[in-house]
């Protein structure tokens, strides 16, 4: 584990300029957007002081436990209970971090820990413009499908189908998950269907699974189903 105990200031800012050089030359042209080292309190960004953690020793990173980076953090916020910062930097805001527990083709990660892959692609699934917000009326949206989750089913507010010790809470997910958040691209999916699921599929109107999103999910199949795959494509398309 490095020690960051006593990491000065200088060393902070020498590897901030390190990824920020990498963002220049390869990210910034995807639209990934590099976080503030400094924030209006003059303290360092939460963001900035995660990816700094993930990327020393570039490019050979090293997996990184939460409770490392949860750790760290409370060197500069002492009162911050859990870091969510790594997952949200990843499929969300471009950078390519590895989480554990989400089936990556690139990386063998355990549940709870993550590992910067590289500065020099974005996330596979990630595309400029991704994150764009013009919601509508999400009330309206909810209403129209029931306030129910349009994959499994679940009633906001209400136990879960699957996980009845947990309360039904409503998400604005991707029908395609390449195209902006607009209304005519939202569908309402609870917490359990949304997460795990994000970025693979693209979706009808009914919450149903239509085709998949990012072919490379592919790579997660059995062998079996792999080959029939390949022996629709070969077919198709030739040798």
């Amino acid at each position: 584990m490095y020690d960051y105990n006593n990491l000065p200031t200088e060393r902070i800012v020498e590897q901030y300029d390190v990824i920020a050089a990498f963002h220049k030359k390869f990210l910034e042209r995807s639209g990934v957007k590099l976080p503030e080292l400094f924030g209006k309190n003059q303290k360092f960004t939460k963001n900035a002081l995660v990816l700094v953690y993930l990327s020393m020793g570039y490019p050979k990173t090293r997996v990184v436990t939460k409770t490392e980076l949860t750790h760290f953090m409370r060197e500069f916020y002492p009162d911050t209970a859990d870091v969510q910062q790594a997952r949200h930097l990843g499929a969300q805001d471009g950078w390519w971090i590895v989480a554990g527990g989400r089936d990556n083709i690139v990386e063998k990660v355990k549940r709870g820990s993550y590992k910067l892959y590289t500065l020099e692609r974005p996330y596979p699934s990630f595309k400029k413009g991704h994150r764009q917000k013009n919601l509508g009326n999400w009330e309206e949206i909810k209403s129209a499908y029931g306030y129910r989750c349009a994959t499994c089913g679940s009633r906001e507010g209400d136990p879960h189908f699957h996980w009845p010790g947990t309360k039904t809470k409503l998400q604005q997910a991707h029908k395609d998950p390449h195209k902006p958040l607009a209304p005519e691209n939202i569908i309402p999916q609870c917490q359990k269907c949304n997460r795990p699921d994000r970025n693979r599929w693209v979706y009808d109107d009914k919450g149903r699974v239509i085709k998949l999103a990012d072919p490379l999910f592919v790579k997660n199949f059995d062998k079996e189903v792999r080959s029939k795959i390949y022996k629709i494509l070969r077919e198709e398309f030739g040798k």
